[in-house]
């Protein structure tokens, strides 16, 4: 026997174990990273958490990770997750745990001492539009049915979100009451621990209505449970192109809320490349292309110093508008 045959007997038993695991022989030989462990600072069925479980659902069904594991971490705002990834740092060089616009909104009002900083910066990977949603029976059905209610009871037109006061889900319904000439600083927010307990909210009837990711308000809008009466997008999203823009509704703001994952400090620097790498060939491939599509997700990604880059440019912008929202 050659030696090429050989090698070409042995490239086809690869391919044939490979196939017969359930994963293209192309995959098999891609995996860039054996395993991720994702910590979520919140709690399940929000945005955090579906940007991790969709991320590692699209790093392990394209073969670029093995394996991926979960674990949610909620309490004080996201800051319980990054206190403990920075705390057990030697320990934790196999997780990336997943952030978003809150890590500078929480930073900068002092809902916890950390920020972005103390952290090693892997990658911003999507952006997600932000919703006003109501329950399906709810007599509200546009943005001007709310703002009519609102202005005839606005203690009894609570909207909530599934972040802290001051947080990002009420930063965004601030200003989209700012840009539809109410005071920002009179709406009535309730927090919730995570997008999850926040619907839940929303469909028992305590709050009138939520202000919340689109991603998170896709699924149940297609099934019949919410009405999605508004997006903070230029145009309507593809995923769910019933929903009206605010802009289209007379209500001129936009807004997107970045989401990326960060390792712990010290993390190694064979260890951040090979992190990156994964979530940068992530974007090629068709798994990711069906996650992303699914959630209304922005592809954004920026890696390294470029993420640096965004982070400090965002950290600017939001203590600005913070500052004229009242909220610094």
């Amino acid at each position: 026997m050659t030696k090429l045959t050989l090698t070409r007997r042995v490239m086809l038993t690869a391919a044939a174990a490979a196939l017969s695991l359930g994963v293209p022989a192309a995959q098999a030989q891609d995996q860039v990273v054996e395993s991720i462990h994702f910590l979520i600072p919140g709690g399940a069925g929000g945005g955090w958490d579906g940007t991790a479980r969709g991320t590692g659902e699209a790093l392990t069904k394209s073969g670029l990770v093995d394996t991926a594991s979960y674990e949610n971490m909620s309490g004080g705002g996201g800051g319980k997750a990054i206190g403990y990834l920075i705390e057990n740092a030697e320990s934790q060089h196999g997780t990336l745990m997943v952030n978003s616009t809150p890590i500078i909104i929480r930073s900068l009002t002092g809902v916890f001492p950390q920020n972005f900083r103390d952290l090693t910066l892997v990658a911003g990977t999507i952006g997600d539009y932000a919703a006003f949603v109501v329950g399906k029976d709810s007599p509200i059905n546009s943005m001007d049915d709310l703002l009519a209610a609102y202005k005839a009871d606005p203690g009894s037109t609570a909207i909530g979100g599934g972040s802290v006061p001051g947080g990002m889900d009420h930063l965004v319904a601030a200003m989209v009451m700012k840009a539809a000439g109410e005071d920002p600083t009179a709406v009535k927010y309730i927090p919730y621990d995570a997008g999850g307990k926040a619907m839940a909210a929303l469909l028992s009837g305590e709050i009138a209505a939520l202000s919340t990711g689109f991603s998170e308000a896709v699924d149940l809008a297609n099934a019949g449970e919410v009405k999605i009466i508004g997006v903070t997008s230029d145009d309507r999203v593809p995923a769910f192109a019933d929903a009206p823009t605010m802009k289209e509704q007379g209500i001129d703001t936009t807004f997107i809320n970045w989401r990326g994952f960060f390792g712990a400090p010290g993390l190694p620097e064979d260890k951040l490349a090979a992190y990156q790498e994964a979530l940068d060939k992530m974007y090629e491939t068709e798994a990711w292309e069906e996650v992303r599509s699914r959630n209304g997700w922005v592809n954004i990604h920026n890696s390294g110093a470029d993420f640096q880059a965004f982070l400090e440019k965002q950290e600017q912008e939001i203590g600005d508008l913070m500052k004229q929202l009242g909220f610094l």
